[in-house]
């Protein structure tokens, strides 16, 4: 049984309130879980004490028995100490302008200096 630790939706419409929580990886989002390991309110401000409510302990286990966070629940458990941070994705290379876009902001900006070396 592939486990994750991973975030079930809770609350009202506009209004979203998650629960951390350790469930078979084939089970629905806000569907049948093991554990209740924390809460996420994205509702209140960053530096707030209850927006990430974390139970060490348990996650700890179930991070000794195998089970794997998703990516926004590692970035909680790096900012709590209990895993290190992940190295930051770098950014597709596919969303890169491609070959025209490059060459017109090459030329713009040889547009620019060459007015910039005139005044």
């Amino acid at each position: 049984m592939a486990l994750k630790i991973r975030l079930a939706r809770g609350g009202a419409k506009h209004r979203p309130f998650f629960s951390i929580v350790v469930a078979d990886s084939r089970s629905p989002r806000d569907g049948r879980f093991i554990e209740k390991l924390g809460t996420y309110n994205p509702m209140l401000d960053k530096g707030a004490k209850d927006r990430v409510v974390l139970k060490e302990e348990r996650i700890k286990h179930w991070l000794g028995v195998g089970a794997l966070p998703t990516e926004r629940v590692t970035r909680f458990l790096a900012d709590a100490g209990i895993v290190e941070r992940p190295a930051i994705r770098e950014t597709p290379k596919k969303s890169a302008p491609k070959a025209k876009a490059q060459e017109r902001m090459k030329q713009a900006a040889e547009a620019a200096r060459a007015a910039s070396g005139e005044a």
